[in-house]
């Protein structure tokens, strides 16, 4: 006990402006190893390591003989551990601030866990050749751990008092909702890439949905997600609410963006390029949603305990267990 507190007494608190780079740089770790995983399956590089945890049964790298494509998904492995250091991080930085602050240290944990749950799925799309359900389940398991880091990082932000609603409770349901649809968005994007080509390897298998029609399904949510973004703006402004507003416009210029490129990608027959662009553009969609719906409500900071300023107010002030 007397060696942990000589510890803890030598322990520099961190501030908590560097625990808000570490959250924003755990953000865009995550998105950059989407983007990467992209690169792997654009390139072909899928099966680059065809074993896992292994890169082949008798090595765990990546060797001279298996080339370019090895190289590529070995790497895109590599990135994972640069990705957890960063979480791992985070976790330490958030349990040396002082004072500690509640709720910070759920959600480092649970970016820290995300991403060896979402390496296992990454194994298990090597292991199933590439299946097309696996690899859209890795991809959403990606978004998962970015609405986590994204979470931790604007709660480091806020101050710790209770939460209250800036917009009324109909538009916060318009909000919720929206968010839901651009999660849909997202799901659905994934059965658009499993039934067309960048399998990640010449020989995965589709996953057997008609092309033409899971991308007019794709489409049609996505111009419903466009509705209902211009339905907050619109909404937002009526009420006041300007930051509010200003975080749906930025969701709407984002989807805008998006879906330009989907459109030419669909017809310009899916090049690499693009592709890979979209899946940035889809990174970018869920934090723009998640931004909207932090933006209708705010917290106010702890309101300090009265102090008595006289004898006779100390002597009124209840004692507390």
């Amino acid at each position: 006990m007397r060696r942990i507190c000589a510890v803890n007494r030598y322990v520099r608190p961190v501030s908590g402006t560097l625990l808000r780079r570490l959250a924003l740089a755990s953000i865009i770790a995550n998105v950059g190893i989407v983007v990467t995983g992209g690169a792997v399956r654009l390139t072909a590089s899928g099966l680059g390591c065809p074993t896992w945890p292994r890169c082949t049964d008798a090595s765990y790298v990546a060797t001279s003989e298996m080339g370019l494509h090895g190289a590529v998904e070995f790497g895109n492995r590599m990135l994972t551990f640069a990705v957890g250091l960063i979480a791992l991080a985070t976790v330490l930085a958030v349990l040396a601030h002082r004072p500690r602050r509640p709720g910070l240290l759920a959600l480092a944990v649970a970016v820290f866990l995300g991403i060896p749950a979402q390496a296992v799925i990454g194994g298990i799309t090597v292991l199933t050749n590439l299946n097309p359900w696996v690899v859209g389940l890795h991809f959403l398991a990606s978004m998962a751990v970015i609405a986590a880091a994204y979470a931790l990082w604007r709660r480091i932000g806020e101050p710790d008092g209770p939460t209250v609603a800036v917009v009324p409770a109909p538009l916060r349901t318009l909000a919720r909702v929206t968010t839901g649809v651009a999660v849909a968005v997202l799901v659905v994007g994934t059965w658009v890439t499993g039934s067309g080509p960048h399998a990640g390897d010449q020989g995965a298998a589709r996953n057997g949905l008609d092309p033409e029609s899971i991308s007019q399904v794709h489409a049609d949510s996505v111009f419903l997600l466009l509705g209902l973004s211009v339905a907050l703006i619109f909404a937002f402004r009526a009420v006041g609410a300007r930051r509010a507003t200003r975080a749906a416009v930025v969701l709407l210029a984002v989807e805008l963006g998006q879906g330009l490129i989907g459109f030419v990608q669909y017809f310009t027959h899916v090049p690499a390029i693009l592709v890979g662009a979209h899946m940035l553009g889809s990174c970018l969609v869920l934090l723009a949603a998640l931004a909207v719906q932090w933006s209708t409500r705010e917290r106010h900071p702890l309101t300090p305990a009265p102090q008595a300023s006289t004898p006779a107010e100390a002597e009124a002030v209840p004692a507390t267990a």
